[in-house]
């Protein structure tokens, strides 16, 4: 019988994640998205910050194996034109309530793209938020519904994150990184792992184990 391509019991499949800075995708979920990019296309939307910060941001893609997508701003619109165009099976962003003002605007446009993008293609079938800074948002701790292993991918995810060199990496992001990927590694039993939680996509949850 031929393979059904939204069938969530086969592993990994399309992937774009949403992202308000350059460097948010590696930060937040780096190892996922390279190991997601062993199986499967995998995109980067971030609006663009100047050169530096483009050029760091095509850098650290690269390195996980993904397809960057810069775009002037993220709004809704733009956002649902890439949604249309790539037609995802996954999408990841930042938490709704997240502490910084610029991550929850990225997850409400993303929120307002998605239903008329759904409806056109059938897609995305599964919407996650992310991990934040020291796994707090503005109600409180981070409640993830599945931790990804990254332990083979953590190396990764540090390489590719090293890649923005003019952000503060040594000093405050690479630890806070090894912090929380150890963190969440512990609790699901890995030696690294990153915190995702679902979110309905027009009232459904999903029922697979992976994103």
């Amino acid at each position: 019988m031929p393979r059904n391509p939204d069938d969530q019991s086969t592993g990994p499949q399309s992937v774009l994640a949403v992202f308000a800075h350059p460097d948010d995708a590696e930060l937040w979920a780096g190892g996922t998205l390279a190991l997601h990019a062993q199986h499967a296309p995998v995109h980067i939307a971030v609006p663009r910050h100047g050169p530096v910060r483009d050029a760091e941001a095509k850098a650290g893609a690269a390195v996980l194996g993904a397809t960057l997508h810069q775009v002037a701003e993220l709004t809704p619109s733009a956002i649902r034109a890439l949604l249309v165009q790539l037609k995802p099976h996954v999408v990841i962003t930042h938490p709704v309530l997240d502490t910084h003002a610029e991550h929850r605007h990225t997850a409400e446009a993303v929120l307002e793209a998605l239903p008329e993008a759904k409806i056109e293609t059938g897609r995305p079938r599964r919407l996650y938020t992310c991990d934040t800074y020291n796994s707090l948002t503005l109600v409180g701790p981070v409640t993830p519904t599945v931790m990804v292993d990254v332990t083979r991918t953590f190396a990764t995810k540090m390489r590719a994150l090293h890649c923005h060199e003019s952000q503060p990496i040594d000093d405050h992001f690479g630890p806070m990184a090894e912090d929380l990927a150890r963190l969440w590694g512990r609790r699901s039993g890995a030696g690294h792992a990153e915190a995702f939680t679902a979110l309905p996509v027009l009232g459904r949850l999903p029922g697979a184990t992976h994103l």
